[in-house]
């Protein structure tokens, strides 16, 4: 099992594929490197591919600290340097596409560009984020490994026509990452400057929302970044990557060829 190594810490990731530009998947909270399959399964033919475990879930060590986005989007970087991926598009879903933005904000040479598929609130109000305070409380309370399983099961999760063989796999993945570790990752989303990373980065941008998806506005994300390129899919909640491939992988396959074109005029 192929492992990189960072200040004592061990990230899981795969590769597989040939081609550029690469491609890296990053997932979202609590989940793993297989919340990307499909799409790993169908740019693998033509593109390098890469996808990792994020400290803290999956096959990755889970150190006590370095849950905020920042440092999360550090370890990608580091990955990528570490691999010898260069210029990848990052693609990230729900956290994981917040920590492509932020990796756009920090490291400004690294991605050809961006998608956050569906992902958590980037310019959220201050009742956005007293929600996610007030979860990561709960997280650390008595009751918090029943408030992530509430959490996850929800309907801001999925919509009532998921699969439900899907809907088990995926709920008990998330509830298999230690509590603390899923609360420290709130509280670092809390924090997130989100909207600074966003006006920061300059990569190429789209952000793929669900029908689920509303905690990002487009009209306020547009005031803050003109020239973001959004995507809605249809009939289908927060793990859209999975649900609907046939609508996700599509946008994502033609928004690189927008911007991979743009960027060599």
């Amino acid at each position: 099992m192929p492992y990189a190594q960072r200040d004592g810490l061990s990230l899981y990731y795969e590769q597989a594929g040939r081609g550029d530009p690469p491609l890296v998947f990053v997932h979202g909270w609590c989940c793993d490197h297989t919340f990307f399959q499909p799409q790993v399964d169908h740019f693998q033919a033509s593109h390098a591919v890469a996808t990792l475990d994020l400290r803290g879930c999956g096959s990755s060590d889970r150190p006590e600290d370095g849950y905020d986005i920042p440092t999360l989007a550090d370890d990608v970087a580091w990955l990528c340097r570490d691999v010898g991926i260069a210029k990848p598009v990052v693609v990230g879903h729900s956290l994981g596409g917040m920590i492509g933005i932020e990796l756009a904000a920090r490291y400004p040479s690294l991605p050809t560009a961006v998608v956050a598929v569906d992902p958590g609130a980037i310019s959220p109000t201050p009742e956005a984020r007293s929600v996610y305070e007030g979860f990561a409380a709960q997280l650390d309370g008595p009751d918090g490994e029943a408030v992530r399983r509430a959490w996850v099961e929800g309907e801001g999760m999925f919509l009532a026509t998921d699969d439900a063989d899907r809907k088990r796999w995926i709920v008990e993945t998330m509830c298999a990452v230690p509590v603390h570790v899923a609360a420290k990752v709130i509280r670092g989303v809390a924090a997130w400057n989100g909207v600074g990373a966003l006006m920061l980065g300059q990569a190429p941008l789209l952000v793929l929302r669900s029908l689920t998806g509303g905690s990002n506005d487009p009209a306020r994300l547009l005031a803050l970044k003109p020239d973001l390129h959004i995507g809605v899919t249809v009939g289908a909640g927060h793990f859209h990557q999975l649900e609907v491939p046939e609508q996700v992988t599509p946008m994502i396959e033609r928004f690189m060829r927008v911007a991979l074109t743009a960027s060599s005029v």
